[in-house]
């Protein structure tokens, strides 16, 4: 996805996280965050997004630490909120192509960085505001949640702090059904590696549509909401260890 599409994304997800935690209500509990209530959702978000703006806007070249998590409620956190995401918005809009500051993850370039972490980061979140309202998450759009399964697979679960390990080499297959992407991911007592290929056996394979896996795999859906073929322990694996948390 490009740049432009990333920024597209995170507009979007952003202001449907904050519609539904508006109907939803600040007190009302996200079930796919066990122990947060709306409140917490949001506290954290429009923290993240104030540190992300914080490198586009200002070019911290090095580790910058967050703000902290304001200490609001109701429509005070929810006006909050807004601004913060709409300020995320316009810092990655306006910065130049040839922005300098700190990463975490490997990519193109900072800013190409900071949009896509930026729209997953808020999409997942989206994902949880809505899963506190009747009707649950709306799926995640086809392109950005491939897009973002790549992100999790060949970014974050590539580095060291990883905790997906086996003792012995094993391999996780991960298919889409709707749109033919593939991932293969050969566990072992080093960092997962993940290639684009569909080749080999596999000790156990998930496959589901996209949106599916993607919820899955950021651990917002129950394991069965895909379906899992061959050593199910591989997937009760990635759900005990792969969580991402900020740090």
């Amino acid at each position: 996805m490009s740049i432009a599409e990333h920024l597209t994304a995170l507009d979007a997800s952003g202001r449907a996280l904050a519609d539904a935690a508006a109907k939803a209500g600040t007190d009302a509990v996200v079930p796919t965050c066990p122990g947060w209530r709306v409140r917490d959702l949001l506290r954290h978000t429009t923290m993240v997004h104030r540190w992300a703006t914080a490198f586009v806007a200002e070019g911290h070249t090095s580790y910058h630490p967050d703000g902290g998590e304001p200490q609001l409620d109701g429509e005070e956190l929810l006006a909050h909120y807004r601004e913060g995401h709409a300020a995320l918005v316009d810092a990655l809009a306006k910065a130049p192509k040839d922005l300098e500051c700190w990463t975490f993850l490997p990519a193109p370039s900072p800013l190409a960085f900071w949009a896509r972490r930026q729209a997953h980061e808020t999409e997942v979140h989206r994902a949880d505001a809505e899963s506190a309202l009747p009707r649950g998450p709306r799926p995640v759009d086809a392109a950005l949640a491939v897009d973002g399964v790549d992100e999790l697979l060949h970014a974050f679960h590539a580095r060291d702090r990883s905790r997906v390990r086996t003792e012995s080499p094993r391999v996780l297959r991960i298919r889409a059904t709707d749109t033919g992407d593939v991932w293969t991911v050969r566990l072992s007592q080093d960092a997962p590696h993940t290639t684009r290929t569909d080749d080999g056996p596999a000790d156990c394979t998930l496959s589901g549509p996209v949106s599916r896996l993607y919820l899955t795999l950021w651990n917002r859906l129950p394991a069965d909401a895909v379906d899992v073929s061959g050593d199910a322990s591989l997937a009760a694996l990635w759900r005990e260890h792969s969580g991402i948390t900020w740090s």
